[in-house]
């Protein structure tokens, strides 16, 4: 018997790492989950990952045609290596990722940020599949955004267009990036539970904040509150600048998207686009799956259908 034809999708966090193996049309065939090393550098990062890779290529098994990974920071889709990275990660900016897995596992490796990994996966077969012109938004350990226009990512010249996570005017706090003043700062996993510090004294994580919220806690809700302004901000500095007004927003944050949907649509209705047009916000349909299925679909774009990956433009 043939052994099926597979890409693996592999999502790089701050925190967890994903991997699955796709058949040609996307569908998920298997999957791992594994804590991600990142305190360890990114040697130990990627080598963890390819040890997913090989252990369900060898449970399915299947013959790998090719390797997609989304991974977080800055990273250069040229040269398959991280750019710049949070943080969160040790090691991990210069890192480089494609060629390291090329050569663990001897089939081609292509490298996006996690972000627009994200938003290739939603726009292919998620929840704004089809949509021309897209913002798409995550909110997990940090806040990370990308640009779909024309119906293909725009990575713009450096890698970090869309990267609307790390503008400054949002306030005066420190953001990962050894900025100040960051959405990350609002409405990351991280900067929830902070700022829940900030009101109460009490250590909670994100999780634990949500179900306060949930319950009433007046300080809690503020937080979400403000989470929720701090996004619909960034959506009208995107629609004003790049005329996008459909946004998908997923992450481990959106989970508590019965408090941040609130606020954000509040704030859009108080300050409408410059265009006139409205937001279409939608919360990302793949849920987790999102990164990997985006990953492995570049690499399977890579392998047979190289010309669809040209540069967008801008709308027009």
């Amino acid at each position: 018997m043939t052994e099926p034809e597979v890409y693996a999708g592999v999502d790089i966090g701050g925190t967890t790492t994903q991997v699955a193996l796709c058949a040609p049309d996307l569908s998920i065939l298997s999957r791992a989950e594994l804590a991600t090393p990142a305190s360890r550098g990114g040697a130990a990062m990627v080598a963890a990952a390819v040890d997913a890779v090989r252990m369900l290529v060898s449970r399915t098994p299947a013959r790998l045609l090719g390797v997609g990974v989304g991974a977080a920071g800055v990273v250069d889709t040229r040269t398959g290596a991280v750019v710049a990275a949070s943080d969160s990660f040790v090691d991990w900016a210069g890192f480089p990722v494609a060629d390291t897995i090329a050569a663990d596992l001897a089939v081609p490796a292509y490298l996006d940020n996690d972000v627009n990994a994200f938003l290739r996966g939603e726009a292919t077969g998620g929840a704004v599949a089809g949509e021309p012109y897209v913002l798409g938004m995550t909110l997990g350990t940090g806040v990370g955004g990308a640009l779909w226009l024309d119906g293909r990512l725009y990575e713009g010249p450096h890698g970090a267009a869309g990267e609307i996570g790390h503008v400054p005017g949002f306030g005066d706090l420190p953001c990962s990036c050894g900025g100040r003043g960051h959405l990350e700062t609002l409405a990351s996993g991280r900067a929830i539970a902070a700022r829940y510090a900030d009101r109460t004294g009490r250590v909670a994580t994100a999780r634990d904040v949500a179900r306060a919220a949930e319950g009433g806690d007046p300080a809690a809700r503020a937080v979400f509150d403000a989470a929720g302004t701090g996004i619909a901000r960034a959506v009208l500095i995107t629609a004003g600048v790049v005329d996008v007004t459909t946004v998908v927003v997923g992450g481990g944050v959106s989970a508590a998207w019965s408090l941040l949907e609130p606020p954000i649509r509040a704030a859009l209705a108080a300050e409408p686009p410059v265009s006139g047009q409205p937001i279409r916000l939608v919360r990302a349909g793949l849920g987790s799956d999102a990164v990997v299925v985006g990953a492995a679909s570049r690499a399977r774009t890579e392998l047979t259908d190289p010309a669809a990956l040209a540069p967008a433009d801008f709308p027009r």
